[in-house]
């Protein structure tokens, strides 16, 4: 199709950028020169995101901080004991009648063939005082940077011991070589299967919002590529050294997807009007750009910068998930800022077949409630009585938050999934017939002239049952400490705080105290830490972007407010679902991320609906331009709410609780974002307080005022 030339505007007018930016995109040669690009990005981005899974580090001593009394500990070991490297599983035999000669011999065959596989030498088996149970510990090799290497060898631990037990010997891997192992495999090729069910999810509601066979197609494909793109450039900082586990590189597919989806949706809705306003596609890119670009500049800008801000985090893992989620949205930015407007003007108007928007000089006049017949009503709706509903609203979101009353924290080793494993399995058999912390004793390690004083006070520690010294090197003494509890629970937890306070009583060099029970203590401690400096942080950094956006103060803590209330209902309400599920107890992680990705992602939708409303206000008066900004935006907004909810809840597919923590939180956010927070709340507030929603500026009604077409009922104004 033949179109005139774009119109070039004069130097200095109000979007001279906006359109530099978009001939250098978009335009009539520029467009298939960054076509070209992003292809080639996206192939070799998918070679290297394919291989994303095998550079991710579960193990949970790698999260913590190098200040923490466990890492201190690890380090210790691995410095004098040769440890680098290198962590425990345990096998354990089981016969409900007693074991046999047969199981007696199967055990300790067992131990003679694995030796090939441990690189220290594996202990005599350990036999139950009701000889109806034993176990072997066994050291194995693991790498950071390569899974297979851990999990090869616990395969083979597995395949061997079962192999060579007699008929009726149960046989369990746990330890913490099995709990890792566990992670590995539920998060073995989950990148490429979670990639394929999010794109099914956004592709299905893609077409329920456009309702063309060809348009969906390209913001999924454009979608698709930046999150290759996003999953290689986190794949290659992470060989470079950056902790990226599985449920950060989950996030990432997600984040990319579900964000990504939000841009080309806005940008998208208000190309298709621009196109009915102008003849030259192209100059219909431009201003579609010049006017969405800055809510989408400020969407993305706010959940960057929140997450860098993660880097004041207390644990390695949290530190690390702020670059992978700014480096997915920013991905996500440039691709849908560059790669799609090129995409669409070079598809041409025909790809929105079969509406097909058609050039037409009076699209300009056309009334707001026939284009958008919905949400006219609704904004009329509140604009009868937006006290009533803004406080009816709010008393809503309050009762809602309550219940996070039912939640608790700590989860267990068999809580930490959504169906049994082979590691929960083992711990379960082992605590039958051995004191629950068997598996995993804590280790104490003390400098030379105290360990005799150290073992000792270790003794008599209330939950130690028992405790012996195993080695001793280059002026260091390893003292391994029985819990009776399971190194996962609470008891387990107290149990070692209480050894650590006994031992900094003693006199002389201070004993460090590590071990799996250990680092979950140091966890929770990191985690409460992390709440209290990283939440207010968050607050501030969206705080000032929202008042820099909209040039005003009121409306910015207004809007920061809401989202804050959202949270707690979003929060409460996920708690009930957790309940109802069966998930009742969360990993403290969940508050501080859900925290940051609802109040981040949350804010998205006020800041597109906010942005158009001043840009209205400015044209029509603070009530209309409101009542305008909610009927323009509420379809396009709905729908992105949506789809961002939709990818976020796949995440609860995954068979680890945290997992589905976190994708039930997170969509149930945004939804309520969606549905209350954008569409009854803020425009209800906003109508209540009236012109000085945008205190200091003055934003008053114009001196001929564009009013909003609705019916006469819908103008009167409310409580």
């Amino acid at each position: 199709m033949n179109e005139p030339p774009a119109t070039v505007a004069p130097p200095g007018s109000r979007r001279s950028w906006s359109r530099r930016y978009v001939n250098a995109v978009a335009g009539r040669r520029s467009k298939w020169v960054v076509f070209a690009v992003w292809l080639l990005l996206a192939m070799i981005g998918g070679s290297l995101a394919a291989k994303l899974g095998t550079v991710q580090n579960n193990e949970a001593q790698a999260w913590l901080p190098s200040d923490a009394e466990s890492t201190q500990a690890l380090q210790v070991a691995q410095d004098h004991f040769a440890t680098r490297d290198l962590t425990t599983a345990v096998v354990v035999y089981a016969r409900s009648s007693g074991l046999t000669e047969a199981d007696r011999a199967a055990v300790s065959a067992d131990a003679s063939e694995l030796a090939s596989v441990s690189p220290t030498q594996i202990p005599p088996a350990t036999f139950s005082p009701d000889g109806k149970a034993a176990f072997l510990t066994i050291g194995v090799r693991s790498s950071p940077s390569d899974n297979t290497v851990l999990g090869d060898a616990v395969e083979r631990i597995k395949s061997t011991a079962q192999a060579g037990a007699p008929e009726g010997l149960q046989v369990g891997i746990t330890g913490q070589a099995g709990n890792i192992n566990d992670y590995i495999e539920v998060f073995d090729g989950i990148d490429s299967t979670l990639l394929f069910v999010t794109i099914l999810i956004v592709a299905a509601l893609l077409l329920l919002t456009y309702r063309s066979p060809t348009l969906w197609l390209v913001p999924l494909l454009s979608v698709f590529i930046a999150s290759q793109v996003a999953s290689a450039v986190v794949y290659l900082l992470a060989k470079g050294g950056l902790l990226v586990n599985g449920l950060s590189a989950s996030v990432l597919t997600v984040l990319v997807l579900g964000v990504g989806t939000d841009y080309a949706l806005l940008l998208v809705a208000r190309y298709r009007e621009e196109l009915r306003r102008h003849e030259d596609r192209h100059e219909a890119m431009v201003i579609a750009m010049g006017r969405s670009l800055p809510a989408i500049a400020a969407s993305a800008g706010t959940v960057i910068i929140a997450t860098l801000f993660l880097v004041f985090g207390s644990m390695n893992s949290t530190q690390s998930l702020g670059p992978v989620a700014a480096i997915g949205v920013a991905v996500a930015f440039l691709a849908m800022t560059s790669l799609l407007p090129a995409f669409l003007v070079i598809m041409g108007r025909w790809v929105f077949w079969p509406r097909i928007p058609r050039f037409d000089p009076e699209a300009e006049f056309i009334p707001v409630e026939k284009e958008h017949r919905f949400w006219s009503k609704v904004a009329g709706a509140v604009g009868r009585r937006p006290r009533t509903i803004w406080i009816g609203t709010a008393l809503t979101l309050v009762a809602l938050a309550f219940g996070s009353l039912s939640l608790q924290s700590g989860q267990t080793q068999a809580e930490q999934f959504t169906k049994p494993t082979d590691s929960v399995v083992g711990q379960e058999l082992l605590a039958q017939h051995f004191p629950a912390g068997s598996s995993v004793p804590a280790d104490v390690y003390a400098q030379d002239g105290t360990a005799d004083a150290v073992l000792a006070a270790t003794k008599t520690v209330p939950g130690v049952t028992d405790a012996r010294i195993v080695g001793s090197n280059d002026g260091w003494t390893h003292i391994t400490a029985v819990l009776a509890d399971a190194p996962d629970t609470e008891a387990a937890r107290n149990t070692v705080g209480q050894l650590r306070t006994t031992l900094q009583g003693l006199p002389g060099p201070h004993a460090l105290v590590g071990g799996q029970t250990a680092v979950m203590l140091d966890t929770a401690d990191a985690q409460s830490t992390e709440e209290k400096v990283l939440i207010p942080i968050i607050l501030v950094v969206v705080l000032l972007i929202l008042i820099v956006l909209l040039r005003a103060v009121v409306a910015p803590i207004v809007l920061l407010l809401s989202v804050v209330l959202s949270f707690a209902a979003a929060f409460g309400t996920a708690a009930l679902l957790f309940n109802a599920f069966g998930f009742p107890t969360i990993d403290r992680t969940l508050v501080v991320f859900g925290f940051l990705f609802l109040v981040a992602l949350g804010v998205d939708y006020t800041i597109f609906l906010m942005s158009r409303v001043r840009e209205e206000t400015i044209l029509r008066g603070p009530r209309e331009g409101i009542l305008t900004g909610l009927s323009v935006t509420g379809g396009v907004i709905t729908s992105a709410g949506l789809i961002l909810a939709a990818c976020f809840s796949v995440l609860a597919v995954l068979p680890v609780v945290n997992s589905l923590h976190q994708g039930v939180l997170i969509g149930v956010g945004v939804l309520l974002d969606t549905f209350l927070i954008r569409s009854l709340l803020v425009p209800g507030l906003g109508l209540h307080i009236g012109p000085k929603l945008w205190w200091p500026a003055r934003i008053g009604a114009p001196p001929h005022p564009i009013p909003h077409p609705q019916p006469a009922k819908s103008a009167a104004v409310g409580a």
